[in-house]
């Protein structure tokens, strides 16, 4: 390291060793998906993996460059390759889809807690690199019939403030049920895509993991998905609103694994801590106070599950410990 450079702060160093695992694991699943791909979306994922490949290549040189052991991420022992494809017709690309928003919201964060101008710099530059693949992704999806648009609602002609405290509470003026604003629709419909597509992952990782503990643990995942999809969809069926819902990528029959236990592990851990920040979101974005209520209830369900998978990769040994402050407790013991 130069003499004069800034070393890298304790959150910078954090936040490089996230980014180092999450693009680790995307890597090995598009390895298994661009092995499959059997539509003209075959260069959205190519480009994504040889954008992640470079991204490791940045945060291996500054980790060098700052005297820093390399993480070990997820390597090829992570992903097997000639086996039968884990899922169906477009599902790689709803899944790219799904990832590139976790992304988009990780190096968002990210940069506002970058300080030195190189790192700052790199995350600006992912944080934009995973909108335009988001983009992308989404622009595809549609264009082949498979993701779903929010619903359209008549553009507002006079500007209203709310003028009852029904309006929190639900209820309109006339004491019926309050329909659902344009802020809430959308949180529950970015829950609810989200979450089809973490069930249909859910379904694959557990017909494919060796350990049964962790094949259980991914069917709550599903079940727990499935139970946010169907609580969010009934408040837009309140307000006939017909909840998003797609015909593509579904799990397929296969039973070999193309990952291993623990990259299917990190990645439920990776969705399951999104969902929460998701969850916390539409909590605090809605008007509606029964909308709130029940996000918070699924949250309870969502933290105790990312609990549990916690626990079980301690267990087996497939939790990767971030870099650790020193403890300065450790210098006053034994006096």
């Amino acid at each position: 390291m130069s003499s004069n450079r800034v070393p890298i702060t304790s959150a910078e160093l954090a936040n490089l060793w996230l980014t180092y695992q999450e693009k680790t694991m995307i890597m090995r699943i598009l390895e298994h998906f661009i092995e499959h791909c059997d539509h003209d979306g075959r260069e959205l994922l190519q480009n994504h993996y040889n954008a992640a490949s470079k991204i490791i290549e940045i945060v291996t040189d500054i980790f060098k460059q700052e005297g820093a052991v390399i993480p070990i991420g997820f390597t090829e022992e992570d992903v097997n390759k000639g086996v039968p494809k884990l899922y169906d017709f477009m599902f790689d690309i709803m899944y790219l889809h799904m990832m590139t928003k976790v992304e988009m919201s990780l190096y968002s964060l990210f940069c506002g807690m970058s300080y030195r101008k190189d790192i700052n710099d790199f995350f600006i530059d992912l944080t934009a690199e995973s909108q335009v693949m988001n983009n992308s992704a989404t622009q595809f999806l549609l264009e082949k019939g498979v993701l779903v648009r929010p619903a359209f609602v008549s553009m507002p002609k006079d500007v209203h403030f709310v003028q009852d405290e029904n309006y929190r509470s639900g209820f309109s003026l006339f004491g019926e049920l309050r329909a659902l604003n344009t802020i809430e629709v959308s949180l529950i419909h970015h829950a609810i895509e989200t979450n089809l597509v973490g069930m249909q992952l859910m379904i694959g990782f557990a017909q494919v993991a060796s350990c049964e503990e962790v094949k259980n643990y991914l069917v709550k995942g599903m079940k727990l998905s499935k139970k946010i999809e169907i609580s969010l969809g009934e408040f837009l069926r309140q307000s006939f609103i017909e909840p998003p819902a797609t015909h593509a990528g579904k799990a397929t029959s296969s039973k070999i694994a193309p990952f291993s236990d623990k990259l299917m592990m990190y990645n439920a851990s990776l969705l399951t801590t999104f969902g929460l920040g998701s969850n916390a979101l539409g909590g605090a974005f809605s008007l509606r106070n029964d909308l709130p209520a029940k996000m918070a209830m699924l949250a309870v369900d969502i933290f105790t599950f990312a609990q549990d998978g916690g626990k079980i990769m301690i267990q087996k040994g497939w939790m990767e410990e971030p870099p650790q402050i020193e403890d300065r407790n450790q210098l006053t013991k034994g006096e």
